[in-house]
C-alpha cells in the first residue's frame, strides 16, 4: 500500500443509490469538430465506476496491497451512443449496482447532459486475483457491495 493519504470519493451516491459524478469534457477528449471522440467515453465510465467503489469504500490501490491481490477487471461491456457530447459539456456519469453474482460485479452506467440521454452501458467486471483468476469477492467488499445496490437507472 502506498504511504499517500486516500483521496476522498468525487460525487455522491443519491438516496436512490445511484452514484452520480459530474464530468467536463476537455479539448482533449474530442476529434477535430469538437465532438467527443466515442472511445473517450470508456474514460467517463471508467471514472465513474472507480469514484462509485471509492464512495462505498472499496480503494484499487488498498485491493493491489492486500495479500493476495486483488483487482477488476471488465469482463464485458454494451455502450449505446444516443447523442454526442461536445467540448465544455457538463456531462453527469450515473453508476448503479446491480446485485453481484459469483465473481461478477454488474453494474448499469448513464452519460447524461442537462437531464438528456447522451450514452448508456452495462458493465459486468471480475474481481480477480494477482494472476488474473477471477475469485468470489471477500466478504468484507460483497457486504460493502450490496449496501448501494439499486434498481437501476429509472428513466
Amino acid at each position: 500500500m502506498t504511504n499517500a493519504p486516500l483521496m476522498p470519493a468525487a460525487g455522491a451516491f443519491g438516496d436512490d443509490h445511484v452514484h452520480r459524478l459530474p464530468v467536463r469534457v476537455y479539448y482533449e477528449d474530442t476529434d477535430f469538430s469538437g465532438v467527443v471522440y466515442h472511445a473517450c467515453y470508456l474514460h467517463f465510465f471508467e471514472r465513474g465506476r472507480t469514484e462509485s467503489l471509492r464512495a462505498c469504500g472499496i480503494h484499487h490501490s488498498e485491493l493491489a496491497a492486500m495479500e493476495p491481490s486483488l483487482a477488476f477487471a471488465v469482463r464485458r461491456m454494451g455502450i449505446e451512443f444516443v447523442r454526442a457530447a461536445r467540448v465544455d459539456d457538463v456531462l453527469i456519469v450515473e453508476t448503479a449496482f446491480r446485485p453481484q453474482q459469483g465473481a461478477r460485479l454488474m453494474m448499469e452506467q448513464r452519460l447524461t447532459r442537462e437531464g438528456e440521454v447522451v450514452a448508456i452501458a452495462t458493465v459486468q467486471a471480475v474481481c480477480i486475483d494477482g494472476a488474473g483468476r477471477a475469485k468470489r469477492p471477500p466478504q468484507w467488499m460483497r457486504q460493502k457491495w450490496v449496501h448501494y445496490v439499486s434498481e437501476g437507472l429509472q428513466e
